[in-house]
């Protein structure tokens, strides 16, 4: 075979000639490293390998890590999963032994994504997600695969970051002149748990650290109520919490969504996660129908297509928080959409 006809029949010619005019363009000063690096881009990705192994996520309980090997390189992730699971959600796979992280090591998880997802995921272009997507779904047939800041007046990833740094370490000096060091305990997640004795009491102290940060109108406040938790029957417990309960305290659908209004109303709320008892769509619809912010759906959707499906139809709620999960692999995230 001739030099022309190499060229000619892997289309070569054309492949270099789009690369040179992408150097000149970019003017580059070393052509040669940016054609072959033009050139690479141009070659579809295909997944060459899937590894996965146990690890211990931040809370010290194991967890899948799985390491992607393609054509361009190799990329890693560990999925974590989440403090709580609702019925419908994905079904993680423990192995169940006792004797082994208290029953919660992934083992079997690992094995299945080294032997029977690898062969199923190994050729496929890792771009196409639906694609990898159903090819996952045909290995498992089964149906079930506290307040916050919020930087949305910054322009680029970094600046929210550096926002949101800010204000916590100012929301902990808040705290520490308000309730004293102990109040600067945190939780499992990071987020401080003072003892405070209302949702306002709250609301005011990451007010007021936003405020010290001088951005004011660029950070709002985000809630994750989990009104799941605090459902009894069709009555709400403000005060399930309060080890001197006063047994007065229940709200009625209508009142919580009153109270939402007048919260709304009074700090630069952005959004609300799980505003009502996962189980209570018709004020979860009622509350979102006013608009006054996100209406995010977590314990109310877990994840689960069908309940997604009756949120969109009753307009329950503008966004999810998404659980990627499979209870034969145990990847596990929350990803806010």
């Amino acid at each position: 075979m001739s030099v022309q006809e190499y060229l000619d029949k892997h289309m070569l010619s054309r492949k270099i000639e789009d690369a040179v005019n992408a150097a000149v363009r970019a003017k580059t000063p070393d052509p040669v490293l940016f054609i072959s690096s033009h050139m690479k881009k141009a070659v579809p990705s295909v997944i060459t390998k899937v590894k996965a192994r146990q690890i211990l996520d931040s809370r010290g309980i194991p967890t899948v890590e799985v390491d992607l090997f393609t054509n361009k390189g190799m990329f890693r992730a560990s999925v974590p999963s989440g403090d709580s699971t609702g019925m419908y959600e994905a079904v993680e796979l423990r192995d169940g032994d006792k004797g082994t992280y208290l029953g919660n090591a992934v083992t079997k998880a690992v094995k299945n994504i080294n032997e029977k997802i690898s062969e199923a995921l190994v050729g496929m272009d890792p771009t196409v997600q639906l694609q990898i997507d159903q090819a996952m779904i045909d290995l498992d047939k089964t149906e079930k695969k506290d307040i916050t800041i919020l930087p949305t007046g910054a322009s680029r990833f970094d600046e929210a970051l550096q926002m949101g740094s800010e204000t916590y370490h100012h929301l902990k000096a808040v705290i520490a002149e308000k309730y004293g060091t102990n109040g600067c305990n945190v939780g499992e997640d990071g987020g401080f748990t003072p003892n405070i004795s209302s949702v306002r009491e709250g609301l005011d102290i990451v007010k007021e650290a936003i405020g010290r940060t001088g951005y004011n109108d660029r950070i709002k406040i985000g809630m994750d109520v989990a009104a799941t938790d605090f459902c009894i029957g069709t009555k709400y417990d403000l005060e399930f919490k309060s080890p001197n309960k006063s047994g007065q305290n229940f709200k009625s659908g209508e009142d919580m969504i009153q109270m939402y209004k007048e919260l709304c109303s009074e700090y630069p709320i952005a959004s609300i996660e799980d505003p009502f008892d996962k189980e209570d769509w018709e004020h979860s619809k009622r509350f979102c129908s006013l608009g006054l912010c996100q209406v995010v759906g977590d314990d109310l959707l877990m994840s689960n297509p069908k309940r997604m499906e009756r949120a969109m139809h009753d307009s329950a709620c503008n966004c999810l928080l998404l659980k990627v999960g499979s209870d034969k692999s145990d990847w596990n995230s929350d990803r806010s959409y």
